[in-house]
Protein backbone atom coordinates (compact mmCIF):
# COMPACT_ATOMS: atom_id res chain seq x y z
CA UNK A 1 0.00 0.00 0.00
CA UNK A 2 1.79 3.33 -1.29
CA UNK A 3 1.54 5.88 1.21
CA UNK A 4 1.78 8.88 -1.21
CA UNK A 5 -1.86 8.55 -1.87
CA UNK A 6 -3.18 8.84 1.42
CA UNK A 7 -3.55 12.49 3.07
CA UNK A 8 -2.70 12.80 6.89
CA UNK A 9 -6.30 13.79 9.08
CA UNK A 10 -3.76 16.19 10.34
CA UNK A 11 -3.01 18.00 7.16
CA UNK A 12 -6.29 18.26 6.23
CA UNK A 13 -7.43 19.64 9.68
CA UNK A 14 -4.86 22.09 9.11
CA UNK A 15 -6.27 23.06 5.87
CA UNK A 16 -9.94 23.08 6.34
CA UNK A 17 -9.75 24.71 9.91
CA UNK A 18 -11.50 22.06 11.36
CA UNK A 19 -11.27 19.57 14.53
CA UNK A 20 -9.96 15.91 14.32
CA UNK A 21 -13.45 14.66 15.60
CA UNK A 22 -15.08 16.22 12.39
CA UNK A 23 -13.41 13.80 10.73
CA UNK A 24 -13.96 10.78 13.22
CA UNK A 25 -17.52 11.68 13.15
CA UNK A 26 -17.56 11.11 9.24
CA UNK A 27 -16.32 8.16 9.48
CA UNK A 28 -18.64 6.81 11.93
CA UNK A 29 -21.40 8.40 9.53
CA UNK A 30 -20.53 6.83 6.73
CA UNK A 31 -19.71 9.56 4.60
CA UNK A 32 -15.77 9.37 4.82
CA UNK A 33 -13.45 6.33 4.89
CA UNK A 34 -10.64 6.71 7.32
CA UNK A 35 -7.47 4.35 6.54
CA UNK A 36 -4.85 4.07 9.41
CA UNK A 37 -1.04 3.91 7.90
CA UNK A 38 1.61 4.01 10.49
CA UNK A 39 -0.66 5.23 13.23
CA UNK A 40 -1.62 7.63 11.52
CA UNK A 41 -5.37 8.34 10.73
CA UNK A 42 -5.76 9.38 6.52
CA UNK A 43 -8.12 9.72 3.55
CA UNK A 44 -7.43 8.41 0.42
CA UNK A 45 -6.82 11.24 -2.21
CA UNK A 46 -9.02 9.74 -4.53
CA UNK A 47 -11.77 11.17 -1.88
CA UNK A 48 -10.46 14.46 -1.51
CA UNK A 49 -13.36 16.02 -3.62
CA UNK A 50 -15.96 14.76 -2.18
CA UNK A 51 -14.57 15.79 1.20
CA UNK A 52 -14.73 19.16 0.32
CA UNK A 53 -17.83 19.38 -0.64
CA UNK A 54 -18.58 17.91 2.70
CA UNK A 55 -16.92 19.91 4.94
CA UNK A 56 -18.26 22.89 2.49
CA UNK A 57 -22.11 22.11 2.91
CA UNK A 58 -20.89 21.99 6.70
CA UNK A 59 -19.22 24.87 7.30
CA UNK A 60 -20.95 27.43 4.60
CA UNK A 61 -24.49 25.91 4.82
CA UNK A 62 -24.33 24.27 8.04
CA UNK A 63 -26.05 21.18 7.07
CA UNK A 64 -25.76 18.11 9.69
CA UNK A 65 -24.49 14.72 8.79
CA UNK A 66 -27.74 13.26 7.82
CA UNK A 67 -28.57 16.12 6.03
CA UNK A 68 -25.10 15.91 4.01
CA UNK A 69 -25.83 12.27 3.11
CA UNK A 70 -29.10 13.42 1.52
CA UNK A 71 -27.54 15.63 -0.78
CA UNK A 72 -24.69 13.86 -1.47
CA UNK A 73 -27.10 10.70 -2.50
CA UNK A 74 -29.45 13.36 -4.54
CA UNK A 75 -26.43 14.47 -6.34
CA UNK A 76 -25.70 11.11 -7.36
CA UNK A 77 -29.10 10.28 -8.40
CA UNK A 78 -28.84 13.51 -10.64
CA UNK A 79 -25.45 12.21 -11.87
CA UNK A 80 -27.37 8.75 -12.89
CA UNK A 81 -29.96 10.39 -14.49
CA UNK A 82 -28.13 12.85 -16.90
CA UNK A 83 -26.10 9.84 -17.85
CA UNK A 84 -29.20 8.34 -18.65
CA UNK A 85 -30.69 11.34 -20.89
CA UNK A 86 -27.30 11.43 -22.58
CA UNK A 87 -27.23 7.90 -23.52
CA UNK A 88 -30.91 7.83 -24.81
CA UNK A 89 -30.07 11.19 -26.54
CA UNK A 90 -27.18 9.06 -28.36
CA UNK A 91 -29.96 6.12 -29.16
CA UNK A 92 -32.61 8.66 -30.45
CA UNK A 93 -29.70 10.41 -32.89
CA UNK A 94 -29.43 7.32 -34.81
CA UNK A 95 -33.07 6.76 -35.85
CA UNK A 96 -32.80 11.28 -36.66
CA UNK A 97 -29.59 10.42 -39.24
Amino acid sequence: MSTATYIPIATLCTSYKVETSFFQDLNEYGLIEITTIEKSPCIHQNHIKNLESIVRLHKDLHINFEGIDTVLNLLEKIQELQEDLAAAKNRLRIFED
